[in-house]
């Protein structure tokens, strides 16, 4: 059986959130709090958001799907505005928002989550994504993916 597909990208970031929570409460010597962490965390955390809901945007202003479980649902290729910067803002948004809890937390050890959710997102969400997206759409989404990067 595979994961591919099988769990949505919002709760993959929150498994990996609770995670990096319990392991920031399991190993407290790993702590670095830092002043001023609780404005860089909610800087970092309002630029996911932002970079996230810019994704959503221009996927319903393109009138596709913005269901990551059925690429195959797509009824458009949205290459313009942030998409034009990033193939993933959502993914990146999610990402951030992660890395803003990471801050927030201000354990060293939480940051190693990061790497891992960004490799299960490529492997089990992004590249079946791109495949369904590179069948429906051909020549348009190689050219797309050849000049603009998955993540940034």
């Amino acid at each position: 059986m595979t994961l591919e597909l099988k769990i949505p990208p919002v709760a993959v970031a929150l498994i990996t959130a609770a995670c990096m929570w319990l392991a920031a409460r399991a190993v407290p010597d790993f702590d670095v709090p830092f002043h001023g962490h609780l404005v860089v965390s909610g800087v970092v955390a309002l630029s996911g958001g932002f970079i996230g809901l810019l994704g959503v945007v221009a996927f319903s202003r393109a009138g596709t799907t913005v269901n990551p479980m059925k690429p195959r649902s797509s009824s458009s290729l949205v290459v313009t505005g942030i998409y034009s910067v990033t193939r993933n803002p959502m993914y990146l948004g999610l990402l951030l928002v992660l890395l803003a809890w990471a801050i927030y937390l201000a354990n060293a050890l939480t940051v190693l989550f990061l790497p891992g959710f960004v490799w299960y997102m490529g492997r089990y969400q992004i590249e079946p994504e791109e495949k369904a997206l590179a069948s429906l759409f051909g020549p348009e989404f190689a050219a797309y993916a050849a000049r603009v990067r998955r993540w940034i």
